[in-house]
């Protein structure tokens, strides 16, 4: 089923319509299925006067509008309802009940709210009907109505599916069409292709100017960012001198000047008075840094990553389609700063995946100001903080971000699955993947340091982590915890937090209060990281050179031969690696 609301201000306009022969004669037998108290007067059976009848149904409609006593900006409420033409026949009673769950669904007349909106819905044709009704509830407040195409999408998803009627989920995604990135022509591809680069001039237009826009507190620091990336910028203005758009270019060698491109032929979030509204928005500032100029980089990233899993759960709400806009679009701009501001080693897949988030995005919301701000607070923390190398602390950090980057990628999937958007949900699990693939690149190395060190912890310090864990976790959690790879360098953790004066029962509430942990690939290590974080835990690194760490093994196992005392599990640090052998795998 394919719906979409239409606002207007002339109640008996729309009434005439729907209860005239049409435009084309088209209209047989209109008449009311459903009404918002099953008794509103019906020109469409009405067998005396039905203009009389007409006027009557608007006056009763528009009663609570009068009553309210000033104007309202666009009182009627329409929207039409219409069935696939390979659908079966729906019989009166059946679109009758699909509209009372329409309007119930948009906010018109919620379910078991005396006070809801007037409303009626009327059929004319066999394969549809249009809801039409008026804004004022009857406690004179205006209906809530924001976000309701979204829910009314998710209701049709469930219709369809229990009426068996056709799945029209993949149509309903205009506004998904309306919001992803503007795709490249094909003479741009053959330019593209021709040039042997990777993207057209368009695609690199769009990321070098989401990215001076990223976190930008204000239009001249943003015109500064786009200057330094080598980025024209041209300003349309209107013959007041009000400016009324933007205009970006790339340089190039080319007689005929460069390719300009306006900023809704980039994204429709590029436009100039969108990107004001975020300007409008405003940033907090960044937190004073330490100081230890390299620990920059990292402490940004701390603070970022703490704000990220804040978001999570604003995605538990179906309903806040406003929230989850804000959290997507802000969620794209720190992605984009951490690629922007991140090393080689990881930079690539986090390219990739903030051009996958870039199809996450939905249309027509007016995103949650509150939300937006913090997100792009955070985007600006991290371009604070300035580039990263990737090593020692850095790397930890990197590690850190990225899980709570993989699991908001995570959050937004499930929450675009439920509300039946399919192209965005898998744009988000492509955006996971990326991401999961540079935090491999990250934590490989300090979480193999980790682990040896968890391995040859003391049994009695083992046990007392492990206890911590079943003491702090639902017991299939913890099961699932404490048999993972990655359990070993958990324990190295809460081991050192307990070494410098943290509860390890404390720090695991904390850390698993943040939520989702049952759809981590690996909980084990998102703690590792949030609880490295909230403890303030030095860069992971070798507590011992390779032939130490043997010989502490093999007197590990010594003693528990001798003593029948099971001995910590441990494992073999590999042979040193040729110095040759290190520069053919770099």
């Amino acid at each position: 089923m394919i719906s979409k609301p239409i606002r207007g201000s002339k109640t008996h306009g729309a009434l005439k319509y729907l209860f005239g022969p049409g435009k084309a004669n088209e209209h047989t037998d209109p008449h009311i299925v459903a009404s918002w108290g099953g008794f509103a007067p019906d020109p469409g059976r009405d067998p005396g006067d039905p203009d009389a009848t007409l006027v009557q149904l608007r006056d009763v409609l528009d009663l609570h509008v009068v009553r309210y006593g000033k104007p309202v900006t666009q009182h009627v409420y329409h929207r039409p309802v219409r069935a696939d033409p390979t659908d079966r026949i729906l019989s009166d009673e059946e679109w009758g009940t699909i509209a009372r769950r329409i309007v119930a669904a948009s906010g018109i007349a919620p379910e078991d709210d005396p006070n809801g909106c007037r409303w009626i819905a009327v059929r004319h044709a066999d394969d549809h009907i249009h809801i039409l009704a008026t804004v004022v509830r009857a406690d004179l407040t205006q209906a809530r109505l924001r976000g309701d195409q979204y829910r009314v999408e998710t209701e049709l998803t469930k219709i369809e599916r229990e009426y068996k009627l056709k799945d029209l989920s993949d149509t309903r995604t205009r506004e998904y069409r309306d919001a992803i990135p503007k795709r490249a022509k094909g003479k741009e591809l053959h330019k593209a292709q021709r040039l042997g680069r990777e993207g057209t001039d368009r695609d690199r237009l769009r990321t070098a100017v989401r990215q001076a826009l990223a976190g930008a507190a204000d239009e001249e620091e943003f015109t500064a960012r786009l200057t330094a990336k080598g980025v024209l910028l041209a300003v349309r203005r209107a013959p007041s001198g009000d400016v009324t758009g933007y205009k970006f270019a790339l340089p190039t060698g080319d007689e005929n000047g460069p390719i300009w491109f306006s900023g809704s032929k980039l994204a429709s979030d590029l436009t100039q008075p969108k990107i004001q509204a975020r300007f409008a928005l405003g940033v907090d500032q960044p937190a004073s840094p330490t100081p230890h100029p390299r620990t920059w980089p990292a402490d940004g990233r701390h603070r970022a990553s703490t704000t990220i899993e804040r978001a999570y759960p604003a995605f538990d709400d179906d309903q806040d389609a406003a929230r989850a806009e804000a959290l997507i679009r802000g969620g794209l701009e720190v992605l984009d700063t951490l690629a922007a501001t991140s090393p080689t080693l990881s930079r690539k897949e986090l390219h990739q995946a903030a051009r996958a988030m870039e199809y996450t995005r939905t249309a027509h919301t007016r995103a949650a100001g509150a939300d937006l701000r913090a997100m792009r607070s955070a985007a600006r923390e991290l371009l604070h903080a300035g580039p990263a190398t990737g090593r020692g602390e850095d790397g930890t950090a990197a590690a850190t971000i990225l899980t709570s980057l993989v699991l908001l990628a995570v959050v937004i999937a499930k929450w675009h699955a439920a509300q039946g958007h399919r192209h965005q949900a898998d744009a988000a699990r492509t955006a996971a993947d990326h991401l999961r693939a540079a935090y491999t690149r990250h934590a490989a190395k300090p979480i193999a340091h980790l682990t040896l060190e968890g391995r040859l912890l003391p049994k009695p310090d083992h046990d007392r982590q492990a206890d911590a864990v079943r003491q702090t976790l639902p017991a299939d959690q913890a099961t699932r915890l404490l048999a993972e790879d990655n359990w070993a360098a958990l324990a190295a953790t809460l081991a050192q937090a307990e070494a410098t004066g943290h509860n390890p029962t404390t720090l695991l509430t904390n850390a698993a209060g943040r939520r989702e942990l049952a759809t981590a690939d690996s909980p084990a290590a998102v703690l590792t990281w949030r609880i490295r974080r909230d403890a303030n835990l030095p860069t992971p690194a070798p507590a011992a050179t390779p032939d130490e760490l043997r010989t502490r093994a093999a007197r590990a196992r010594t003693t528990s031969r001798t003593t029948g005392t099971p001995a910590t599990t441990v494992i073999t640090p590999p042979a040193p690696v040729a110095p040759d052998q290190v520069r053919r795998t770099r």
